[in-house]
């Protein structure tokens, strides 16, 4: 293997694989990026000897993105050149090397291109063979108030102050007393907690909430915080996603799919290099 190229595809894996530097990885992780930066050359050599591989070029302003990202990643130009140097490559031949990844992603692009395109025919042929992946779990999307106390006292004054809140019929009048009196960083958004599920609440919490019906407020309830109050926005009942919510998902799910078959399929049809 090109010592070039083993010294980039290190840096490369190491980044991809374990957010690193080369001289940080440990010597499993070495090992692990070792192995692979040899499999992945011995692959890349077969790609970039096909007919494909001559048809892609790749522009000057590309390749200077490209290297410059991968600039990004270290504190200072020194910190960057001390790696390069320790992986064996100039400044020149990180740009060789780059030109290189960059020519073998266009060439994939290329084939992955001529996939058949995913319908939404397709999708929906999916979507009821598959359920089960579209159940979507009850949900709420709450408010609340929330007041933290020191001792009795103060958690009898919170008390009486939150019961007192309870008869807050909008949820702009809730939203108001949020602002007001709740000492959690949500009182500026209103006290909006967002869309939850079930198992994201503190658990002293969860019954009360999803037991609320749709504009109602809790009792004054307390978990390891404080005590709150609770109102219902809205409700997400649990079943089935409709089909024209998630069919664009569905067809960017399956075009990828069919995008990595058609890569995998067209280099186990090249030469071995």
């Amino acid at each position: 293997m090109n010592p070039m190229l083993h010294g980039y595809l290190e840096l490369k894996l190491a980044w991809e694989m374990f957010q690193k530097a080369p001289d940080a990885l440990s010597e499993p992780e070495r090992i692990r990026v070792g192995d692979i930066a040899r499999k992945q050359d011995r692959i890349e050599l077969r790609i970039l000897a096909s007919a494909e591989a001559a048809q892609v070029a790749i522009p000057a302003a590309t390749l200077r993105q490209r290297v410059d990202e991968i600039r990004g990643r270290y504190p200072s130009e020194d910190d960057l050149i001390r790696d390069l140097e320790r992986i064996g490559l100039s400044e020149g031949e990180l740009d060789k090397a780059v030109e290189r990844d960059l020519r073998v992603e266009g060439v994939l692009e290329k084939v992955a291109s001529a996939a058949e395109p995913v319908s939404a025919v397709d999708a929906e042929i999916y979507y009821r063979l598959h359920p089960e992946a579209f159940d979507r779990p009850e949900a709420r999307r709450l408010r609340h108030i929330l007041i933290t106390f020191n001792g009795g006292n103060e958690k009898a004054r919170a008390h009486k102050t939150l019961d007192g809140l309870r008869g807050l019929g909008s949820a702009e009048a809730f939203a108001k007393a949020a602002l007001r009196h709740s000492q959690c960083p949500t009182a500026m958004d209103g006290g909006l907690l967002g869309v939850v599920k079930r198992k994201q609440l503190y658990p002293e919490l969860e019954p009360a909430a999803f037991a609320l019906a749709l504009g109602a407020v809790s009792e004054v309830l307390e978990s390891p915080i404080g005590l709150h109050i609770l109102r219902c926005d809205e409700i997400f009942p649990s079943g089935l996603m409709p089909f024209e919510e998630v069919c664009p998902r569905i067809i960017e799910r399956l075009a990828d799919k069919r995008r990595q078959e058609a890569q995998r399929a067209w280099i186990k049809s090249l030469p071995a290099a």
